[in-house]
């Protein structure tokens, strides 16, 4: 696999000789299966080359004795390759030199664990209410990016309450959660204190039910106050989605698949997760339906397969999809080879977006979700229908939409009045 990259052959036997030559061989050879480019390849095989050289003089002589030498050799070529470098600088070099040879252990090592390098947190309040993240789980269903949520929130009222020397959930007060509540309001946002009052009315109803606290705290802690139907939808008009399309370059592979993502999210108004989820079983080319598992609350939708976004979808398949057997549609252009994720189908929107100019607040791939139903408000179809389409469950969400009547302002504008009664 070496001579496959390397042509001198005085290189490939340097690389054999080092007493880890065989691991890094087999790296090289998973590079290869996962699609990497050479420049890859002749980028870290010098690194693990000079790793293994700086481990032998350490004294490590065995595979699984690698792994404690990583920081020391990342700190060494720091020294050697940071010089005067930026904080972000240095942390990128030491990224470069870190990445390769902690991927090769896990080639070398299958039963290493993979390394995390950011500080390990506790679960919050683990000792006094050690089985509240399992009753988010087990009993009220929730998913683990929405208990990270409660982490979040719940990890900043145990600080506060060690801040101020509360060292036990039974002291808690109601002066105590307005005081951290007031506190917190001067730094977070509308969304963010809904978010924070939500989860500590939850935590503290839990905390009542398993007897650490006897009052009903819950009730001392009052939401902010929210009117329905207060703010607008972030939709953009069809003019501005048409110049978002024409800024894709189609003739390449990533062109291709971004282009057929943004005519799904804009075609049937999908949530980035239901199109990071889609397979290619869910394409049904014989009867030109597409099918939409992963919906909230465990929903599954049917829809026509408009051309437009089949041919694009064909399109990517054809010159654009890297090979796998996996059957998940949309992938990672560049190796490794891994379906995206809907942090990565929201991405590709909001690059897009600002790529075409179009202004919009937290642009991604809900402002297309907005267009796709503002569109279809415009057009006259009932909430009712609209809110099927798009997968709302409840009508209160399609309603935000009946507001924005946005032809008939225009007619207002650019009217003179005189027909207004």
């Amino acid at each position: 696999m070496l001579e496959r990259y390397f042509v001198k052959p005085v290189t490939v036997d340097r690389i054999r000789a080092s007493w880890i030559g065989g691991p890094i061989e087999r790296y090289v050879g998973w590079l290869s299966e996962q699609g990497y480019a050479s420049r890859n390849v002749f980028r870290r095989v010098p690194i693990l080359v000079q790793f293994g050289a700086f481990a032998a003089a350490r004294g490590a002589r065995r595979l699984d004795e690698l792994p404690g030498q990583v920081d020391a050799f990342v700190a060494k070529w720091l020294q050697t390759h940071g010089g005067r470098s930026s904080p972000a600088a240095r942390r990128k070099i030491a990224s470069n030199a870190r990445g390769p040879i902690e991927q090769m252990l896990r080639v070398a090592l299958p039963d290493l664990p993979a390394a995390n390098h950011r500080p390990h947190l506790n679960d919050p309040f683990i000792g006094e209410a050690p089985g509240f993240f399992a009753y988010l789980r087990e009993e009220r269903g929730l998913r683990e990016a929405t208990i990270d949520h409660y982490c979040h929130f719940l990890r900043s009222f145990e600080s506060y309450l060690a801040h101020i020397g509360c060292h036990t959930l039974g002291a808690l007060s109601a002066p105590v959660l307005g005081a951290f509540i007031t506190e917190r309001s001067g730094t977070f946002g509308r969304s963010a204190m809904i978010g924070l009052c939500s989860s500590l009315r939850v935590f503290l109803r839990y905390l009542r039910r398993e007897s650490v606290i006897t009052g009903n705290l819950a009730r001392s802690i009052e939401l902010p106050q929210v009117y329905r139907l207060a703010e607008l939808p972030r939709s953009i008009g069809w003019d501005e989605v048409r110049r978002m399309l024409e800024v894709v370059d189609r003739r390449t592979p990533v062109g291709r698949r971004d282009y057929a993502i943004l005519l799904l999210l804009i075609t049937y108004g999908l949530r980035a997760r239901e199109v990071a989820c889609l397979t290619l079983d869910d394409i049904d080319w014989k009867r030109e339906r597409l099918h939409v598992r992963e919906r909230k609350a465990d929903h599954v939708a049917v829809y026509p397969l408009s051309p437009v976004v089949g041919d694009a979808i064909v399109e990517y398949l054809k010159q654009g999809r890297p090979q796998s057997e996996a059957r998940q549609l949309f992938f990672r252009h560049l190796a490794p080879h891994l379906p995206l994720t809907h942090a990565a189908v929201s991405g590709r929107a909001s690059h897009y977006l600002h790529k075409a100019g179009v202004s919009v607040r937290r642009a991604g791939s809900h402002t297309l979700r907005h267009s796709c139903v503002q569109r279809l408000v415009d057009a006259g179809f009932p909430l009712k229908t609209i809110g099927d389409y798009v997968g709302h469950r409840s009508a209160a969400s399609t309603e935000i939409y009946a507001k924005v009547a946005v032809e008939t302002l225009r007619d207002v504008a650019l009217g003179n009045g005189e027909a207004l009664p």
